[in-house]
């Protein structure tokens, strides 16, 4: 899968947006968060800061990263507004933007269902080779989240993407390519990954013990 040791790494997913809610493909388009999608962030920051201080870390131990798209970008400043104390710079990688779905972007998923494009939960181990018309697929995003992950000198927090984390779970974790693809990613949590595993801590809970 990789041959290098990731670090360790606390992974947030932007929030909901309208597309999000509506169930269409989202992929590259720039669609920004909704009023729950600010609301999962802001809860997210809270969390992230509770799961910090439980570990005895501060913000400035890790480099912060972000995709360039304005869902994560609006997540990572409601992330960082609740984590109250200095945050240092964050980093806009390309390398962490959502995998392209190419023409079925925009398309509500119970359209595609049935055709050419499986939905999450009914996909098979080679849909993580598959590649939409003018898009990518998981494999292609898997390549580039190496790439990032390859450039990494120490403990990181990332806000980025579903796709994105699908891919993490399967280079870090070993997900087999049809559990990874058939995951539903969290928007009200927190991903810790360390030594080679994750936790999924919700939001909304306390984590202080």
């Amino acid at each position: 899968m990789t041959d290098f040791n990731w670090p360790e790494l606390y992974f947030i997913r932007h929030g909901e947006t309208d597309w999000n809610a509506e169930g269409r493909y989202q992929g590259t388009k720039d669609i920004p968060l909704n009023a729950r999608g600010r609301e999962q962030a802001a809860l997210n920051g809270g969390l992230l800061k509770q799961l910090l201080a439980r570990a005895g870390r501060a913000s400035t131990d890790f480099a912060w990263y972000v995709s360039p798209l304005s869902r994560t970008r609006q997540t990572m400043d409601l992330v960082r507004a609740g984590i109250g104390d200095p945050v240092p710079d964050v980093t806009i990688d390309p390398r962490l933007v959502e995998i392209s779905f190419g023409v079925y972007e925009g398309n509500l998923h119970r359209d595609l269902a049935s055709g050419a494009f499986a939905i999450a939960g009914e996909r098979d181990a080679s849909f993580w080779h598959f590649r939409p018309p003018e898009g990518e697929s998981y494999d292609d995003v898997s390549r580039r989240v190496r790439s990032f992950g390859a450039s990494l000198v120490g403990p990181s927090v990332i806000v980025s993407h579903g796709g994105v984390l699908r891919v993490l779970r399967h280079l870090i974790e070993g997900f087999p390519h049809e559990r990874a693809v058939n995951w539903f990613p969290p928007q009200d949590s927190v991903v810790h990954f360390a030594n080679g595993r994750s936790v999924v801590y919700p939001a909304g809970q306390s984590w202080d013990d």
